[in-house]
């Protein structure tokens, strides 16, 4: 006989009613857009919240969020339904185009350089730009200056913490890990820490793109938003997109994902190479 498929009983109810909820929070909050097909991730992530809450519903965790009842809750739901997946020199055909402008930005000005990485998630983006700086002016302690943000306070104390699994460095070169990392030893084997040289280039901050005020001083020559606005719907986008524009330096180039077109949404860029932005002087 053929065998019967049996459904899997969930720990909580989690009706259509409380998933809309869960969107129209979100977005309020960080401006993501959860897709339809989202429902059993947001259930699996949440679920763990309800848990550590010690709260039985969907319905009454989001009741409470809402009242404000649980003001230090919405950190940690917001964390929750961040999807932070990276890797060290992700998309690496932007790296050759980093250093290269570096350095021939700083054959122009001899003020410090200064990058904005935001979507900083554990590290891997900042810390992967940090090494294209040292390469590019051959030290370790390169005129380069990176502000690096994320809205995910849990990423953000793995990135300033800077110690990843061996594994995580698999596909960097020999070269690399001996100039910019430590291998740990004993209790620590099989885990490797950033260089100390390394990680002071690095200010790591909690940044929420949607907020009204950004913690951020100066314009940049540089700045990386990859894998970001894909989870932003077009007026969202286009309102951060502006936001951009005015801490752009002249020369600044706006660093995409490869899944992401900017010139749909402003008018003030234009491709300069593969997911890669400048500002169009002709749009000033």
């Amino acid at each position: 006989m053929p065998q019967q498929k049996t459904e899997t009983v969930k720990e909580f109810d989690f009706t259509r009613r409380d998933f809309e909820r869960v969107r129209a929070l979100i977005h309020q909050r960080a401006g993501i857009s959860l897709a339809d097909s989202k429902q059993e991730m947001v259930y699996s992530r949440l679920a763990r919240r309800l848990r550590a809450t010690s709260i039985q519903s969907f319905a009454t965790y989001l009741d409470d969020l809402e009242a404000g009842r649980m003001d230090r809750e919405w950190e940690s739901f917001t964390n929750a339904l961040t999807t932070n997946l990276t890797s060290f020199f992700r998309e690496a055909h932007h790296f050759p185009l980093l250093l290269d402008h570096l350095t021939a930005v700083r054959k122009k000005d001899t003020r410090p350089l200064t990058i904005w990485c935001s979507a900083a998630s554990t590290g891997e983006e900042p810390y992967s730009i940090a090494m294209t700086a040292c390469e590019a002016f051959n030290t370790l302690t390169p005129p380069v200056q990176i502000v690096a943000t994320d809205i995910d306070t849990n990423v953000l104390t793995t990135a300033s913490n800077g110690v990843y699994p061996m594994e995580r460095l698999d596909k960097t070169s020999p070269e690399r890990l001996r100039r910019f990392f430590l291998k740990g030893k004993g209790a620590h084997e099989g885990m490797a820490r950033v260089r100390p040289e390394l990680r002071n280039l690095v200010t790591f901050k909690q940044l929420n793109l949607l907020a009204d005020g950004w913690p951020l001083e100066g314009q940049f020559d540089a700045i990386f938003c990859r894998n970001v606005m894909i989870y932003f719907d077009k007026p969202t986008q286009r309102k951060i997109l502006s936001r951009f524009v005015p801490l752009m330096k002249p020369h600044a180039l706006l660093f995409a994902g490869h899944s992401e077109n900017f010139l749909y949404v402003s008018d003030a860029l234009r491709l300069r190479g593969k997911t890669v932005y400048e500002l169009d002087g002709r749009s000033a």
